[in-house]
């Protein structure tokens, strides 16, 4: 797996149901706290946080606006 930066726009990809959580949420990186260990910011659409959480890199995939490897 790529390494995550902040900034970096997850989805999660399982549920996490005692945070209110689905899998498919999409959140944003705003911490590392530990190799594979970030600090993931989940908002609404007016930018109000509803959850943050450690997670795990394998419970992340990172999402991509543009073509992976182009130029």
């Amino acid at each position: 797996m790529e390494s995550l930066k902040p900034f970096t726009v997850v989805a999660l990809l399982e549920d996490l149901p005692s945070y209110g959580l689905a899998r498919g949420q999409v959140g944003t990186i705003v911490e590392t706290h530990a190799p594979g260990v970030y600090e993931v910011e989940f908002s609404d659409n007016d930018g109000r946080t509803y959850a943050t959480l450690a997670l795990r890199a394998d419970q992340l995939m990172p999402l991509h606006h543009t073509l992976v490897g182009a130029t």
